[in-house]
């Protein structure tokens, strides 16, 4: 853990990956930092708040200017370190905005919902970006899109001169995201993905897990997963349902101990239903309501 490997890109373009010690069954092995640039660089997803993580950003930075500290999206296994790194170097602290930015009126006005698990309450940017802004270095440059659905105030960066995006957590090779509201929204997730496979790279660096090396296939995948889910929630609602008994049914192969994070993705998945007319909640949008399929 924090050990610092060259990683997959051109021939002297000085991209490193620095694994941060946080392995879990959300994060698998745990966040990839990567570290972007030769004579200047950049930091994307500096990571969790963990002492020996930030030892070995600075130690792969190695005295270099560091132009700007990117996020993807403020959750505690991303964000937390991007503030001590910019203590540290001077460097700006660069992402879409605060955790709630972003976020769908329908989201913002959730009943019930406090907020998902995992968000870094803390995080403000030093400066937010547009969708679309371009950050350069020496020999590399990005471009940030705005990717909401895992989290609202996600964003990707298109590494324009190797065809590769650093996708956060929108795109994974190892398994699908999380989508938690009132942070994380399907209808968001399922645009994010048309637009990533849209733009043509020829790889995905992910914040978990291995490269993706077929991009446009996986975006596909993973559309279709989302899509044969919400399939299996209408089927299981042959009476009126409460989200636990959807997740037993239809996560029936899923440790317990995943099952609340189930329930997140499940209400997910409710929400953009009713929103498209397949399902209606009583008394209304929540997670404790009673489903019924219309």
């Amino acid at each position: 853990m924090g050990e610092t490997y060259p990683a997959p890109g051109p021939d002297g373009s000085g991209l490193r990956a620095v694994l941060a010690p946080n392995p879990s069954p959300m994060t698998q092995a745990g966040t990839n930092s990567w570290i972007l640039g030769q004579r200047d660089v950049a930091v994307i997803d500096p990571g969790p708040a963990d002492p020996a993580h930030l030892a070995a950003l600075l130690r792969a930075v190695d005295d270099r200017p560091l132009t700007a500290i990117l996020v993807t999206h403020s959750h505690l296994d991303h964000s937390p370190a991007a503030r001590p790194l910019a203590e540290a170097t001077g460097a700006p602290v660069l992402a879409f905005g605060p955790s709630e930015a972003g976020r769908t009126p329908a989201m913002a006005a959730l009943r019930g919902v406090a907020g998902g698990e995992g968000v870094d309450p803390d995080f403000r940017p030093d400066r937010a970006l547009s969708d679309g802004e371009e950050i350069a270095g020496a020999g590399w440059s990005l471009r940030a899109h705005w990717t909401p659905g895992h989290m609202a105030n996600h964003m990707a960066f298109e590494w324009i001169e190797a065809e590769t995006v650093f996708t956060g957590d929108t795109v994974m090779g190892w398994a699908s995201t999380l989508i938690s509201p009132p942070d994380g929204d399907l209808g968001q997730f399922m645009e994010s993905l048309d637009r990533l496979a849209g733009l043509g790279a020829r790889r995905f660096l992910p914040g978990h897990g291995a490269a993706v090396d077929d991009p446009a296939a996986r975006c596909r995948d993973l559309r279709r997963h989302r899509e044969a889910r919400s399939r299996a929630l209408l089927a299981a609602m042959d009476r009126p349902v409460t989200i636990p008994a959807l997740v037993a049914r239809v996560y029936a192969d899923t440790p317990p101990a995943l099952h609340p994070a189930a329930a997140r993705n499940v209400l997910a998945h409710l929400i953009e239903l009713a929103r498209s007319g397949h399902v209606a909640a009583t008394p209304g949008l929540a997670p404790d309501a009673t489903w019924r399929r219309l």
